[in-house]
């Protein structure tokens, strides 16, 4: 049975193949140049796909792959009880931030108003704050919605800043600290056990070697 590792599109994808390439996984086919969805690999029996983060987890979960590549943002919105968290890559690093106007006065509203595509990461965190807000779900553009008065704030994921700045807005409280994790199958983790663990070694040596040749001056 031949093991199927999901793919993030994007960032994390540019980011993920050279580690599985040091891990002795390369794929045949360049898959941020190509439209096929499927691709062979150096290794006979693992196939990578590539797929939207947010359907990383859900593909791992259902046993469509046994392995999967996505950030943390994803997987808190998801819900991680589903499948294995073995590794942090430690790649694609960023910050899962609120985020408002800046000096914006306090809203004269009872109910704080925020935008944003992680609704069940922001509920849970403004429900431990005993904050009670309203959730306005925003698929993207997010640093609109305060600039038109549809949110007071937004949680959204930081990097630089910079797009923050340039609209007006400033980060407030980190949410999480984000990078990509692999994700393992429950099942798969028991039948593939032979495929799966030497990879998770080898990806975990080639996280290893890369964060100490990052750490050199």
């Amino acid at each position: 049975m031949s093991l199927i590792i999901a793919l993030n599109k994007g960032r994390i994808l540019s980011e993920v193949l050279p580690l599985l390439a040091d891990a002795g996984i390369e794929s045949l086919e360049d898959p941020q140049q190509s439209r096929r969805l499927i691709f062979p690999t150096s290794h006979p029996d693992v196939r990578l796909i590539v797929v939207r983060s947010s359907d990383v987890p859900t593909c791992v979960e259902h046993g469509a792959a046994a392995i999967g590549v996505t950030g943390k943002d994803t997987l808190l919105e998801h819900g991680e009880g589903g499948f294995y968290e073995p590794l942090d890559l430690g790649i694609a690093r960023c910050r899962l931030m609120t985020a408002g106007l800046i000096d914006a006065p306090a809203p004269l509203r009872p109910r704080l108003r925020v935008a944003t595509k992680f609704v069940n990461v922001a509920r849970r965190f403004y429900s431990a704050r005993g904050q009670q807000v309203d959730l306005i779900r925003l698929g993207g553009a997010m640093e609109l919605a305060p600039l038109i008065g549809l949110a007071d704030q937004i949680v959204d994921i930081v990097d630089t800043g910079r797009t923050l700045a340039a609209n007006g807005l400033e980060p407030k409280e980190t949410v999480a600290e984000i990078s990509s994790r692999v994700v393992v199958n429950k099942a798969a983790m028991k039948r593939q056990a032979g495929l799966i663990l030497p990879l998770l070694d080898a990806l975990e040596r080639a996280v290893a070697l890369r964060q100490q040749q990052e750490a050199k001056p």
